[in-house]
């Protein structure tokens, strides 16, 4: 792999931590967010510092001989404990728990920092080697050792992932799933990047010489994984945001015939809201809800009882269940109020005691129900030829 194949995995996490930071400049105190952030932030730093060009600047800039290398394992492990700390705050649960396993991994995988860092102090690496190294000097005092930690502790974080990940996507469904799973691809690639320098490093030490697989076949392997993985935690937050989104606007909609359908309610010469056409989803759906209610409450001295019992009756007859039977009569109900108020132009008076619809405690989904039910429901199309008559 060229500088570039690692430059372009940098960027795209650096992308994807610009579209987070000011999520997380306004909520900083999100230890999800938090992780999520330190994740990207890691991932980016990894690439970057493990391309050929960036290890052999490394190295000049510090003077001292392979300085790279343990700099790289360094961040590659605080990214492996990064992303277990992440899966921790992502699962959920009581706040001390959470806290206290993620602390564990932190503490643990920090002392797995210090180690590299002493070892590589002890151990001598005359020759520069901007791709080899782990094969290089697989053979050399203290070297040896660090390098098959910091591949242990890298192996450990991918199988606790993979475990966990696995596990939660059997107990959860929808975008969530979906994340996990892709989680679990991304992590696989990463035991297979294990695998390959593992086996490169291993023959090594028995006198043979495998080193293409470290050199040649891992470093497109972690550049997969880690890009895949990336996805799989981001798949579900952007996801379920526009699924929000999707809803959000979904119900606006179909507040529609609702709306339109009480407007007639509304005294002459009150202004209408206007919008700007920027102006977000769940605003204008509670400006509806607000312009529905306003309009019951113009309809109350029109509302009849009866008709709404009788409404409900039919619409029990016909196999609605309770809940749709109440939209069905809360509609025809409307219907008819509407019909009542279109033939009095003077309108009469609101009173304390109007009489208004009872089943809306449950907010936009009865109202969504009852705006339904105006427009598909054969008793309220019933209701309104009988008006009409």
């Amino acid at each position: 792999m060229n500088g570039e194949d690692y430059y372009i995995p940098a960027a795209a996490m650096a992308i994807s931590l610009a579209f987070k930071l000011p999520a997380l400049r306004h909520n900083w105190r999100d230890p999800l967010l938090r992780s999520v952030v330190a994740l990207l932030t890691l991932a980016g730093a990894v690439f970057t510092f493990a391309a050929p060009p960036t290890i052999a600047a490394v190295n000049r800039w510090t003077g001292v001989v392979n300085f790279s290398a343990p700099l790289v394992y360094c961040l590659l492990t605080a990214f492996s404990a990064s992303c277990l700390v992440l899966m921790v705050n992502w699962r959920g649960g009581p706040p001390e728990r959470t806290l206290r396993i993620s602390q564990r991994w932190i503490i643990g995988y920090f002392a797995v920092i210090v180690a590299l860092v002493v070892l590589f102090a002890l151990g001598e690496t005359p020759v520069e080697r901007l791709r080899d190294f782990d094969t290089y000097y697989a053979n050399t005092p203290y070297i040896s050792a660090m390098i098959a930690l910091y591949l242990l502790a890298h192996h450990v974080a991918a199988v606790v992932m993979v475990v966990l990940c696995w596990r939660w996507s059997m107990q959860v469904r929808g975008w969530l799933r979906i994340g996990l799973m892709i989680i679990v691809a991304g992590y696989i690639f990463n035991l297979a990047y294990d695998a390959t320098k593992m086996s490169a490093v291993t023959a090594r030490w028995f006198g043979h010489n495998l080193d293409d697989l470290s050199t040649y076949v891992a470093p497109p392997l972690a550049a997969v994984g880690a890009l895949v993985s990336a996805m799989g935690f981001v798949v579900p937050l952007v996801c379920q945001r526009l699924s929000d989104h999707w809803q959000t606007w979904a119900t606006y909609r179909r507040l529609g015939t609702l709306w339109q359908e009480v407007q007639i309610s509304a005294p002459s010469g009150t202004p209408s809201v206007q919008m700007a056409w920027w102006t977000a989803g769940e605003l204008r759906v509670i400006q509806r809800e607000s312009d529905i209610h306003d309009g019951f409450l113009h309809l109350g001295p029109y509302f009849d009882k009866a008709l709404r019992d009788g409404a409900y009756e039919s619409a029990v007859a016909e196999g609605a269940d309770p809940e749709t039977a109440r939209a069905v009569a809360d509609a025809a109900m409307v219907a008819a109020a509407v019909r009542a108020r279109s033939a009095d132009p003077e309108g009469k008076t609101i009173g304390d005691e109007v009489e208004t619809l009872l089943d809306t405690a449950d907010g936009p989904r009865d109202l969504l129900r009852i705006s339904h039910a105006l427009r598909h429901s054969p008793v309220v199309q019933a209701v309104r030829q009988r008006v009409a008559v």
